[in-house]
């Protein structure tokens, strides 16, 4: 450890000596501050809405305030300095000196950006990467022209109409009683390390399989004993509880991930030139923790495009009988054992036929091919495309949509989407409760067992005569209620020995992939079992259509399918086989 020390000193000099002497309590600082500038962030969004609300100032006070006191102990100087003004500024709009006005809104805003690169600063030296402290000279040049804009003035009006002031408490800001530091008590929390979570997690994991082995165990089945049975009931029911409770330790709301959103929209519309307001709704709804933090940077992407390419200018919604004011909304609830998170906007909704023709100008639509309205949609996923006229700041190379399906797939989820022309745009991000189990049919294919998500499948079916097409000698098609869907044999898929059997002993299992259905060839169906999903660790981590495995009750190893990476669920490839 001493060694370690030497060296963080001698190469990220510019870092403080404290970060070194206590890196334990420098992670505690970068965790809480974090939370801090997300409020701090949410609530200066909150003022600028209402001016008038006392709470939102005095939670924003609140962060501040406990940002500059943990920097004080960790003698982090210049944070310390920054949040020691700030918060003198916020505490004089507390007393009814200075009026809460735009300008006020922006410094708190750039604050809360600079303690980010501030804390991005502080990790980087913890882990031992070299890097200078962000510079604050000219934020605290805006905190005194703020400070002195209004000095010595009391329930002064706002210049631009939209601050407002506040009525002056009678006692000082030391005397003063911060709001709820009294009437209400003090949650009882205890932080814990995200990987201790992991470990338990994955110990819970182990008690399932476990059980379900013991359950499962033929010898025990024999046994014909009340006693016996009633004990097994009891285990089960204990470790479904205790893994119940586990998968929540786990959940977070989405408060903070949308509160990141009210913020990009705000600046993307003052820089851009549109009027735009973001109604969120189902902020309190729970997902995972590692879910939450994979999903900011698609969910960002989406809402991005919906301000740039979604919703048309002030003069351009007048001319169309709109209000100037478009209308944004993130929302999120619980579906189906699935959590839906919702993008929408009232703008332009999307264009089939420019998306139609820039697709096949760019080969990726035949001409002979007609897609439906769906697939066109999810053509704006294809990597490198973009009906934009022209490149933006933000959005118009053809990049990012591509990304946002990738990621949404990576977390085991997948997007729809309804549009209509000139009523605006809808994207529904359906997404798992939880990465580490998930409801499952198990399927036989030989002596293979396959996993297949519950909710990729739509309709389980026995294939009957005149059922089947071939097209060109090798792509195979269903021909179901009128409508031709691919098909995919798993034992073609992964080189499975298999003696063939006649179609009409398979079950064809039509599953649903970004709008489009394909049927899978199986031979049978052994039953539904929650499991609990094993990486198959590097060597086998990129194997298309494979997304993991678990035990099954048996003993015996289930590979997990991943229907999105299947052959068939291209929109507009047939499917190859070997």
């Amino acid at each position: 450890m001493p060694d370690q020390l030497n060296a963080l000193n001698e190469t990220v000099a510019a870092v403080p000596l404290a970060i070194a002497q206590d890196p334990e309590l420098i992670g505690d600082f970068i965790n809480e501050a974090t939370e801090h500038v997300a409020t701090i962030e949410a609530e200066a969004l909150a003022l600028e809405r209402d001016p008038a609300s006392a709470d939102s100032l005095h939670a924003a006070f609140r962060g501040i305030h406990t940002i500059k006191g943990l920097a004080g102990f960790l003698e982090l100087s210049d944070i310390r300095e920054v949040t020691h003004e700030v918060e003198t500024l916020l505490d004089r709009a507390r007393n009814g000196e200075l009026a809460v006005t735009p300008e006020m809104i922006d410094v708190v805003l750039e604050t809360a950006d600079y303690l980010k690169r501030s804390i991005a600063w502080v990790r980087a030296g913890l882990e031992g990467k070299a890097g200078q402290a962000p510079p604050f000279a000219a934020l605290l040049v805006r905190v005194q022209v703020a400070l002195e804009s209004r000095h010595g003035e009391r329930n002064a009006p706002a210049q631009t109409g939209v601050g407002l002031t506040f009525t002056a408490a009678p006692e000082s800001a030391a005397e003063r009683p911060v709001s709820g530091q009294i009437t209400e008590p003090a949650a009882s929390t205890l932080r814990v390390d995200a990987a201790k979570l992991d470990y338990m997690m994955d110990m819970v994991g182990e008690l399932v399989i476990a059980q379900s082995l013991i359950t499962h165990t033929p010898e025990l089945k024999q046994i014909q004993s009340g006693i016996l049975q009633r004990n097994l009931q009891q285990l089960g029911r204990i470790t479904g509880e205790v893994q119940r409770v586990a998968m929540c330790l786990r959940m977070t709301p989405v408060t903070h991930l949308f509160a990141r959103m009210t913020r990009l929209v705000r600046d993307l519309s003052r820089k851009n030139g549109k009027r735009a307001r973001l109604e969120l709704s189902g902020e309190e709804t729970e997902l995972d923790k590692t879910i939450i933090e994979h999903l900011a940077d698609p969910l960002m992407h989406m809402v991005r495009n919906s301000l740039d390419h979604g919703l048309e200018s002030p003069e351009e919604r007048v001319t169309k009988g709109k209000p100037p004011e478009g209308v944004l909304s993130l929302s999120a609830a619980h579906q189906a054992g699935h959590i839906v998170i919702a993008v929408a906007d009232d703008g332009r909704g999307l264009d089939t036929e420019k998306i139609l023709r820039k697709a096949r100008e760019k080969g990726q639509v035949l001409e002979s091919q007609t897609p439906s309205e769906n697939e066109i949609f999810h053509l704006i996923f294809e990597p490198g495309f973009s009906t934009a006229d022209q490149v933006t700041e933000v959005s118009g190379r053809g990049v990012g949509m591509d990304v946002v399906r990738r990621q949404i797939q990576g977390l085991r989820g997948h997007i729809d989407i309804q549009s209509a022309a000139g009523a605006g745009t809808t994207f529904f991000l359906r997404l798992p409760l939880t990465l580490a189990i998930i409801d499952g049919l198990i399927v036989k294919v030989a002596s293979e067992r396959f996993i297949l998500p519950i909710s990729t499948v739509r309709e389980i079916v026995r294939p009957e005569p005149g059922m089947l097409f071939t097209i060109e000698g090798r792509a195979e098609m269903a021909l179901i209620r009128g409508a031709l869907l691919p098909i995919v044999r798993l034992d073609r898929r992964f080189g499975i020995t298999h003696v063939g059997q006649a179609p009409h002993d398979s079950l064809f299992i039509i599953t649903e992939s970004e709008g489009r259905r394909f049927c899978l060839v199986v031979d049978g169906m052994l039953g539904k079992q929650e499991v609990v999903i094993k990486s198959l660790g590097e060597t086998f981590r990129n194997v298309p259509g494979i997304s993991g495995g678990a035990i099954l009750g048996d003993g015996r190893v289930g590979l997990i399918l991943d229907v999105n990476s299947l052959d068939g669920n291209n929109i507009f490839r047939e499917p190859a086989y070997a």
